[in-house]
């Protein structure tokens, strides 16, 4: 299918669905299309892009100036730092952007990713169906950031 013909479907899917999100729509050099299915479409959900913008701050701009997408996927072992990955989370929201935090395949089960995922405000994140033990690990750890902030609010 060309590239033409699957703006032709997102629409549709979008029209019979109401997407909240596509994720890496097209080819991450694909930047034309990326462009004119934000044009079309972002303001009814989110286009995210994950292998457009690797997390990577020059990427970023880019799709910031040319309105490429409107969401970023960030994954903090993606660009190097945590601080790293903070100032990307800032420029993106400096543009109005939706943040998505993400693991990377192959993850261990440390948790630290859902609490980084709280502290930058993330609005969505994305660490698969639970059915493995890494992945169960960072939702459990969101269920106590959750707990955690409901005793808090009682007080």
């Amino acid at each position: 299918m060309d590239e033409k013909a699957l703006l032709e479907y997102y629409k549709q899917l979008n029209s019979q669905y109401r997407l909240a999100i596509l994720e890496d729509p097209y080819h991450e050099d694909a930047w034309d299309s990326w462009r004119e299915l934000t044009a079309l479409l972002g303001d009814q959900m989110t286009i995210l892009g994950d292998d457009l913008l690797v997390t990577n701050p020059k990427r970023l701009e880019k799709a910031i100036n040319e309105k490429s997408c409107n969401g970023i996927l960030v994954k903090p072992n993606q660009i190097g730092t945590v601080t790293e990955t903070i100032k990307v989370v800032k420029q993106a929201r400096d543009a109005g952007w939706k943040v998505a935090t993400s693991h990377r395949s192959g993850e261990t089960n440390d948790s630290f990713i859902a609490d980084f995922a709280v502290g930058v405000g993330s609005d969505y994140t994305k660490f698969g169906a639970p059915a493995r033990g890494e992945r169960v690990a960072k939702y459990n750890r969101l269920s106590a950031i959750e707990m955690e902030f409901a005793q808090i609010i009682r007080k």
